[in-house]
């Protein structure tokens, strides 16, 4: 099925071609470039933006699963060198998450703006070409490709078109995949600004909800406001922010100069379908919630690094088509599952009575170990658990960042996993897991490790005999004595042999 806007009849003469083209440069158009990037694929980002420079600070903080594929990546350090880290993530009450094993037991405090700026320096390291101050504005895919029309007339021609175009996505539209959910119930205005004075710094609680003022690093005020009755669908003004300070607090504080207004809600959206023949949703264009616990930008980020490897694979022919559907068989439920508890988070924010009281049983309940390191793990990102079937506790779960022994020294796992590639490390016996067929495209590693293995939430597992690792960091196969199986992960991973494909061809 082709789809093409009335806007775009006019075909320009001027196409560039390139293997993959994403739309939208935020943080997930931004992460998923640099994985095809890492993997050799020539990709291009449409971005509408003049720069990387965002009005207003917008979304904040990495969870402990973003910063680890960062680290995989061997970028984490330039994200944690610009913020503040805090032990703790937030549903309903904070849920302490020191005592989580990981390097990275803490939400790292940094706005969404510096998020974007130093994902482009990456990028740009990278050589990714941006065509910036353009839109895609329609499509047309065929067997080969999908033709790609810009909002300056020029075309592209990608083998696949990736939308990463935010929560109103053009891209999903056109494709024409439902987009279901709840409509808005809430709504809350967000600003930055100055004001002319001093405000009543901090959270305060209303019949309307909470309303909170924070003090950016440059010394302007963050707003963020519950409005009394759900907003209208227009843009917010100036206008609007006054009169909800007069209503909360009395008085406007003389607010000025505002950088950024906006409103979100509580609309709770998913995409039946993250792929449609060649063109795959990421990001908001694939979920929208309201951005309690700040999940959002972190799950958006995860299904870059999801689906890049996949996509350079098949691009690459290493990999048939159909391990495309993997990304939304993996990704889908992960999304559901967030939408699932930004909804009950939200619900635990009206100010009624009685949702008061349910309120007060469950910050009771997270008091505990059990519900908080449950409810932490599915937040922070750190329990995800995709289905390769039975086996060992670690199969299908993320790989722990170990100290591992080998003939070169002591390495960290996430440093095998810097060029985005595939690893086997075997900690059994030297030479008893051959694996020649695939060391084109997959590294092997012989290594030692003497201490406990534990996984978030689940808790110790026992030492496995090796383990194959996909590059987003996920277990796909567990020696335990044995190569049964591995023979059919490696095909199903990283398809068939160096032999095979070769007498197939």
């Amino acid at each position: 099925m082709g789809v093409m806007s009335k806007c775009v009849a006019k075909v320009s003469a001027a196409v560039s071609t390139h293997a993959v083209v994403i739309a939208g440069g935020g943080p997930t158009g931004l992460m998923l470039a640099g994985e095809l990037a890492l993997a050799g694929v020539d990709v291009a980002i449409v971005e509408r933006r003049v720069n990387q420079e965002l009005a207003g600070s917008r979304a904040g903080g990495l969870h402990s699963r973003s910063i680890e594929v960062l680290d995989q990546r061997g970028i984490a350090g330039r994200f944690l060198s610009q913020g503040k880290t805090y032990p703790f993530l937030h549903f309903h009450t904070q849920l302490d998450i020191s005592d989580f094993p990981t390097r990275h037991n803490y939400v790292l405090g940094l706005w969404q703006k510096h998020i974007e700026r130093i994902l482009a320096d990456w990028v740009s390291e990278l050589a990714v070409p941006i065509y910036r101050e353009r839109e895609v504005i329609g499509f047309m895919q065929d067997d080969t490709g999908v033709d790609v029309e810009l909002s300056d007339g020029h075309s592209l021609r990608a083998q696949y078109l990736v939308g990463c175009d935010g929560g109103r996505s053009l891209v999903r539209k056109l494709a024409g995949i439902e987009f279901a959910g709840w409509e808005p119930s809430m709504s809350w205005l967000i600003a930055e600004a100055d004001m002319a004075e001093e405000p009543e710094w901090g959270i305060r609680y209303t019949d309307a909800g909470m309303q909170a003022i924070g003090k950016l690093e440059d010394g302007r005020a963050h707003l963020v406001l519950t409005e009394a009755q759900l907003g209208p669908a227009g843009e917010p003004t100036l206008c609007d922010i006054r009169a909800a300070l007069m209503s909360v607090y009395g008085t406007d504080y003389g607010i000025h100069r505002p950088t950024w207004i906006s409103r979100f809600t509580d609309m709770t959206r998913q995409a039946a379908a993250y792929r449609e023949r060649r063109v795959l949703l990421a990001g908001d264009a694939a979920h929208v919630h309201p951005p309690v616990g700040g999940q959002g930008l972190n799950i958006g980020v995860q299904d870059a690094v999801n689906l890049g490897w996949k996509l350079a694979q098949v691009i690459k022919r290493i990999s048939p088509e159909g391990l495309l559907d993997t990304y939304h068989a993996e990704r889908h439920p992960v999304g559901a599952r967030v939408l699932h508890n930004t909804m009950a988070q939200t619900a635990l924010r009206r100010t009624d009575a009685r949702t008061k009281a349910l309120g007060d049983v469950v910050a009771e309940l997270v008091a505990m170990d059990a519900p908080r390191k449950r409810l932490a793990g599915m937040m922070s990102g750190l329990d995800v658990h995709y289905d390769f079937g039975e086996g060992h506790p670690l199969l299908g779960r993320r790989m722990p960042d170990l100290d591992v022994a080998t003939v070169d020294g002591t390495v960290r796992v996430f440093t095998l996993l810097h060029d985005a590639r595939p690893v086997l490390i075997n900690f059994g016996t030297s030479g008893d897991i051959d694996i020649t067929p695939w060391a084109d495209r997959v590294r092997s590693i012989e290594a030692t490790h003497t201490g406990a293995w534990e996984l978030p939430v689940i808790g110790a597992v026992n030492a496995p005999a090796a383990v194959l690792i996909r590059p987003d960091g996920y277990v796909a196969w567990v020696g335990e004595g044995a190569q049964a199986g591995l023979v059919d992960a490696l095909t199903t991973w990283f398809g068939l042999a160096a032999e095979r494909q070769t007498s197939v061809a």
